[in-house]
Order: C-alpha cells, then sequence, then structure tokens
C-alpha cells in the first residue's frame, strides 16, 4: 500500500469516527443534556433513537441518490452538514431546534460511511479490500465504543458544552483534510439507479441482510444492557465498570485488525466460527458472571468477537453479494446493522421484563442460531450464484 492510499485510510477513519461519535456520543451525556434543556431524560433520548431510525430509513435511498456524484465533493457535503448541524445543537437553547439538528446530519450519515467503505475497498487490489476495509472499521468502533466515555470524561471535567464542542472539532478537522489532502474523485463508471436496484432481486442479498440483522442483534442484545449487568449480577464498582467497558472498547479494534486478514486467508471458517465462539463466550458468561476477573477477560475476547470480528463479516456478506452496486450494498448494509441493533435491544428488554438480568446473555444465543442457520442458507444458495459463491 503506497503512501497516499495510507493517508486516505487514515482519513477516512478517523472521518468515519467523526460521523459515529455524533450518532452514538450523546449517550454518555443524556442526563446532563435532559437538565441543561430542562427535559426528561426520556425525551432526551429521542435524540439517540429518532437519529438510529433515520439512518436505518435513509441507509438504502441516500447512498443511491449521490452515487453518481464526485465522491470528495460528496464527502464535503456530508461533513460540511456534520458541522454546522453540530455547531447549532452547541449553541441552541431550545430542545426541539436541539433535535431538528440532530436529525438532519442523520439522513446524510449512511452516505459518508457507505463512501468510506467504498474508497477503502477500491484504493486496494481486491484481494486486500477485506484488510483495507477493517482499518476503516476501526473507526467504527471507536465512535461507537471508545466515543461515549470520551465524551461523558470531557463533560464530566469540563462541561457539556465542551463536549459538544468536541462533536464539531472532530468533524471540522475531517473536513479540512478531506478539502486538501483527498483527491478528486469522480466516478469513471455510472450506474443507473435501475442498474442499482437491480440486485434487490437476487435471493441470497436478502440472505445475507437477514444474517447481518440477526449477527447485530445477537451483540446489541447483549451489549445494551451489559452496564446494568455488571452492576446487578457482578457488582462491580464503577471505577471497574468503566475500565471494563474501555477494554471492551480496545478490544474492537484488535477484532478489526484480525478480521481484516482472517477474511483473506480463511473466509469460511471465519464467517461460520463468529457465531459458534461468541455462542461460548455468552455461555461462560452465564456461568460465570459473578466474578470480576472472568467477566473483565469476557470483556476482551467478546470485544475482538463482537466490535471487531461481526462489523467486518457483517459488511462482507452484503458487499460480496453486490459487487456491481458497493455504495447501495453499503448503504443496505448500514440499515441492516441499524434495524438489528433496535430488534435486539427491544428483545432483550422484553426478555428482562420476565427474567433477571444474568439471563439476558440468551437473546444472543437466540440470535445467533437464528443467524447461523441463515448463514447456511446462505451459503447453500450461494453456490448457483457465481458472484456469490465466492464469499463462503
Amino acid at each position: 500500500m503506497n503512501k497516499g492510499n495510507r493517508l486516505l485510510l487514515i482519513i477516512l477513519t478517523i472521518g468515519v469516527f467523526g460521523i459515529i461519535n455524533t450518532e452514538m456520543g450523546v449517550i454518555g451525556i443524556l442526563p446532563s443534556i435532559a437538565e441543561h434543556f430542562n427535559v426528561s431524560v426520556t425525551k432526551a433520548g429521542l435524540l439517540v433513537s429518532l437519529f438510529a431510525l433515520i439512518v436505518a430509513i435513509s441507509g438504502p435511498t441516500m447512498p443511491l441518490l449521490f452515487s453518481a456524484i464526485n465522491r470528495k465533493y460528496v464527502m464535503l457535503l456530508v461533513l460540511g452538514v456534520f458541522v454546522i448541524s453540530n455547531t447549532v445543537s452547541l449553541l441552541t437553547t431550545d430542545f426541539t431546534v436541539l433535535l431538528i439538528a440532530r436529525i438532519l446530519p442523520a439522513f446524510f450519515h449512511p452516505i459518508y460511511c457507505s463512501l468510506a467503505f467504498t474508497v477503502a475497498a477500491s484504493s486496494v487490489s481486491e484481494q486486500e479490500m477485506p484488510k483495507a476495509v477493517s482499518k476503516v472499521f476501526i473507526g467504527v468502533s471507536a465512535g461507537m465504543v471508545a466515543g461515549v466515555p470520551i465524551v461523558s470524561l470531557i463533560n464530566t471535567v469540563f462541561s457539556l458544552q465542551m463536549a459538544m464542542t468536541f462533536f464539531v472539532v472532530i468533524n471540522a478537522i475531517i473536513f479540512v483534510a478531506t478539502l486538501f489532502f483527498i483527491p478528486s474523485m469522480p466516478v469513471v463508471k455510472k450506474l443507473s439507479y435501475r442498474k442499482q436496484l437491480s440486485v434487490m432481486a437476487k435471493p441470497v442479498l436478502w440472505v445475507s441482510i437477514m444474517a447481518v440483522i440477526f449477527l447485530n442483534a445477537s451483540i446489541f442484545g447483549v451489549y445494551s444492557y451489559f452496564a446494568d449487568y455488571l452492576i446487578t449480577v457482578t457488582h462491580m464498582a464503577p471505577s471497574l465498570i468503566s475500565a471494563t467497558l474501555f477494554i471492551f472498547g480496545g478490544a474492537n479494534i484488535i477484532g478489526n485488525i484480525v478480521s481484516g486478514r482472517l477474511l483473506i486467508s480463511r473466509t469460511t471458517q471465519t464467517i461460520f466460527g463468529f457465531p459458534l465462539l461468541l455462542g461460548v463466550v455468552y455461555l461462560i458468561m452465564f456461568v460465570a458472571g459473578q466474578s470480576t476477573l472472568a467477566i473483565m477477560m469476557i470483556a476482551l475476547v467478546w470485544g475482538i468477537l463482537a466490535g471487531g470480528m461481526m462489523a467486518n463479516i457483517n459488511q462482507y456478506l452484503i458487499a460480496t453479494t453486490a459487487p456491481e452496486a458497493p455504495d447501495f450494498a453499503n448503504g443496505l448494509f448500514i440499515s441492516a446493522c441499524n434495524l438489528g441493533t433496535t430488534i435486539g435491544a427491544a428483545g432483550g428488554g422484553l426478555l428482562l421484563a420476565g427474567f433477571n438480568t444474568s439471563y439476558i446473555v440468551f437473546i444472543g444465543i437466540l440470535s445467533l442460531i437464528i443467524s447461523l442457520v441463515v448463514l447456511l442458507f446462505r451459503n447453500a444458495i450461494s453456490k448457483n450464484d457465481k458472484l456469490t459463491a465466492v464469499s463462503l
């Protein structure tokens, strides 16, 4: 990989971090936002839930609409929208204005992430694609996991305004870096909307989407309630809870590096081994959940599997199914992940309503069983499609 491609991947990785952090970072400061705007925490939670819902809805459509425009210009547009909306969020004193300022960038979120994966993959040879995409996923993992405690820490040490300024600064830095260091990237081969939408006729694509939904549900059905698990089951001290969450987040980055290499050298074993290994982790978690040391070790292994390997596997499953429409495929991937997160969190909540917190791992195990069945079905039907047979 040459120096120019390395710089490109670094900018894309930090850019994805800024976009994802805008979505997820507010989770750590919701109580402060509720207090500052004099609303309930439940109402403040709309800043997260509405953002995720809009991302899920706009995932397939927005990347498709912008697929024929120079990719550098589209990235600058998206980053500009994020800088402006985050600035408005920082300056406003009205919660309704804050909510609108959050909703607007959510429509553009899938565009940047989809382009980042596409550009990363096209910057290297076909054999190196999974490794290049895995580097960008480091930004996804950092934005989803590390961003929350970072923003929360800024809020605690300094102020809510400084925490929200962090959103502005990260996106502004990437806007400038994109403007000066990323070359013009016109779309050489423009695909019609009809051509891109035609991939939806592939049964294997729909099966891949189902696999991604349940794989993502297997993670977030458990992770959404992990902090509560650490309090009620493991009885951890607050400082150890923060340390455990940071271990999980750091392990995500390790998983991204490992999975990129494994998807190149051992594709089938990696894809089918993931749900089996994660199922074992959940069973150990259920048995040894009261041990602080055991849970911290589990967080390390779980983080490698969950945040790193799963994200790369999910993107790979859909992208290799529709290589002729990469932007649209990545948009479908983003929607499927968000839908899986919603289903997993809802399923975990229903399970907790009838059982104690230690049983939350079983929503993950159930999702893994379903995903494994779907993957087996995908493998069977992909043998009849030369484009997708190579993915498994």
